[in-house]
């Protein structure tokens, strides 16, 4: 089973959920199970937060040689699960690639789905959640520019959430696309030559980078550096 991971700047939730993916693992002995992870808004080229990768070695896993990426269609594509940490990154996960609903929650909706009813494939999450209704505290919040009790609390959380469901999933299966007879009934789409490479744009130093880097991000949509 293959794994993606997003939140908003891929600099702290997604890649605190990754790292311990891989840790459980390697423990585990399950060298079927892979993961990534990506940001709708990420800070390109960015390593983990260094409160974030002191939480991930806190929980037993390595934070070395992160960088940041921004959700790319075909990562969602190759994934048999995708894990977003709120609702509204989410969404705009399964708008990104139609008909990709069936294998995209929030990861304490995945695991409150699985935990209540039983559910152990990516299918069978995707049933459960037609009869199971909205979860109460589906989103894990972004800790950037918070205390460091802030990050421990998102990492705890995240950890809970993540090896509960890894637990008790069948991470051999994959998953099986739905078939969206309105979506499939339309005419294939031509593909767009890739967009050439965004230009970077250089930012005065700023007491709170992260914060600053997340801003500027959001709003030119280019990797930023300083």
């Amino acid at each position: 089973m293959h794994v993606l991971f997003v939140c908003s700047g891929n600099v702290c939730r997604s890649p605190i959920a990754e790292r311990l993916t891989h840790a459980y693992a390697v423990d585990r002995g399950v060298p079927h199970l892979t993961a990534e992870s990506a940001g709708v808004r990420a800070l390109v080229g960015f390593p983990i937060e260094p409160i974030a990768a002191s939480v991930v070695q806190g929980l037993g896993a390595n934070a070395d040689g992160f960088t940041a990426r921004r959700l790319r269609p075909e990562m969602i594509k190759r994934a048999d699960l995708v894990l977003t940490m709120t609702e509204q990154i989410r969404d705009r996960s399964m708008e990104l690639v139609l008909g990709t609903s069936h294998c995209t929650f929030t990861l304490r909706e995945a695991h409150r789905i699985a935990s209540d009813t039983g559910a152990r494939t990516v299918a069978e999450l995707a049933v459960a959640r037609r009869d199971f209704g909205p979860v109460e505290n589906p989103n894990i919040s972004d800790p950037v520019g918070l205390s460091e009790a802030a990050f421990t609390q998102v990492g705890d959380q995240i950890a809970t959430s993540l090896i509960s469901l890894l637990d008790v999933l069948d991470l051999e299966s994959g998953t099986e696309p739905e078939v969206d007879e309105a979506i499939d009934s339309e005419p294939a789409r031509v593909s767009t030559p890739a967009p050439t490479a965004a230009p970077t744009f250089m930012l005065p130093l700023s007491p709170r980078p992260l914060v600053a880097a997340r801003a500027a991000s959001s709003i030119l949509d280019y990797p930023v550096t300083w």
